[in-house]
């Protein structure tokens, strides 16, 4: 049985929501980010609408770029309170169109219809009741992908923004992918993009054309896995929370490398308020706690510590990192990315009294 995926995508969604809060905005190009400071500020661009983007701005360019180009814009700073509770807005109602729900980050999350409908046209009618329901009660508009698997949902979603729906049928696949560059497929970027180009690689269309045994042959795993997107076989579960996962994550790069100490605490704290949300989310525990380190030149370092027993403790979690970053003290080099590792993870242990230990470990 062929299975039917929606993949829902907020358009432009942090410019979006401070648009339907300031009305004046409209039709003007809004970038959200830092400080530009007439030309001189230091950070990147979260996100910009597409009257910016006629400008040539986009997602992570440098602020100071940004401004050089469009200096008449209107530059906001990030408000992640707001993002996030209207985040959850979104989320809510979509949810209630599939038990087979899966979030993807604050602006975008899959539903699969499969055990609902097999019929394209009821898939395109529920993905227009989600737009209809998503602008008239949050008041911003969402992309959609439908297609049999995960990845080519993704991209479908991509085609037609902003308010876009986009059908992919497993007997138009090939037609839809094959002249689109392999940078459509999730995955590929501007960097592993060369390999594939010096290949021979530049269409999708290249992708499903070339046996698998020499997409392997070229690539190794990453080219399988390539091949199976372009080719419909990616069987990837819509699902909230792998019960076979073995570790949460995230990391970031500085903008410009940094000795900063404060700075660096910052993104440290940022990085393990993130993480925490996923694992409040779905009830996570975890036993050990690792840090990760880059330094100029990309020297990098990782460290861990492994407790007696599961926890769930945001505050603890800061205090093991910093504890494992004094290590590192005395680097002279400035620090280019940082991270931070959950792992030995558990669920619905109903915490086991450790809400009572948590407090006694801060």
């Amino acid at each position: 049985m062929n299975r039917l995926i929606l993949h829902c995508d907020l358009d432009c969604f942090f410019a979006a929501v401070e648009i339907r809060d300031n009305p004046q905005y409209k039709d003007k190009p809004v970038i959200i980010g830092a400080d530009p400071k007439e030309g001189q500020g230091r950070g990147v661009i979260a996100t910009c609408n597409y009257k910016a983007r006629k400008y040539g701005l986009r997602s992570a360019m440098p602020i100071s770029q940004a401004y050089k180009r469009c200096p008449h814009g209107i530059y906001l700073r990030p408000n992640g309170e707001k993002y996030y509770k209207v985040s959850k807005e979104v989320m809510y109602i979509l949810e209630t169109y599939s038990d087979e729900f899966q979030r993807v980050g604050i602006d975008e999350a899959y539903l699969e219809l499969t055990n609902i409908t097999n019929d394209y046209v009821e898939a395109e009618r529920i993905a227009k009741e989600i737009q209809k329901e998503v602008r008239n009660k949050v008041g911003i508009t969402i992309s959609i992908g439908i297609a049999p698997t995960k990845s080519l949902a993704k991209i479908a979603s991509d085609e037609h923004k902003p308010n876009g729906i986009t059908m992919v049928r497993p007997e138009c696949i090939r037609s839809f992918l094959k002249d689109m560059d392999i940078t459509r497929i999730p995955g590929i970027g501007k960097k592993s993009k060369v390999y594939y180009y010096k290949n021979g690689i530049k269409k999708i269309g290249d992708i499903i054309s070339t046996p698998l045994s020499k997409m392997m042959e070229l690539f190794g795993k990453h080219g399988k896995w390539i091949w199976k997107v372009a080719n419909g076989l990616d069987n990837r579960k819509v699902k909230e929370f792998n019960e076979d996962r073995k570790s949460i994550s995230a990391e970031r790069t500085f903008y410009s490398d940094t000795d900063n100490f404060s700075e660096i605490v910052s993104r440290f704290e940022d990085i393990n308020e993130r993480i925490h949300k996923s694992v409040l989310k779905h009830q996570i525990t975890y036993k050990t706690i690792s840090l990760k380190i880059r330094f100029e030149g990309f020297h990098t370092y990782t460290r861990s510590k492994t407790l007696s027993f599961h926890i769930q403790n945001q505050k603890f979690v800061l205090n093991i990192i910093l504890d494992l970053f004094k290590e590192f003290s005395n680097n002279t080099k400035k620090v280019r990315l940082v991270g931070i590792k959950l792992s030995n993870l558990e669920r619905n242990q109903k915490a086991r009294q450790t809400n009572l230990l948590n407090y006694a470990l801060i």
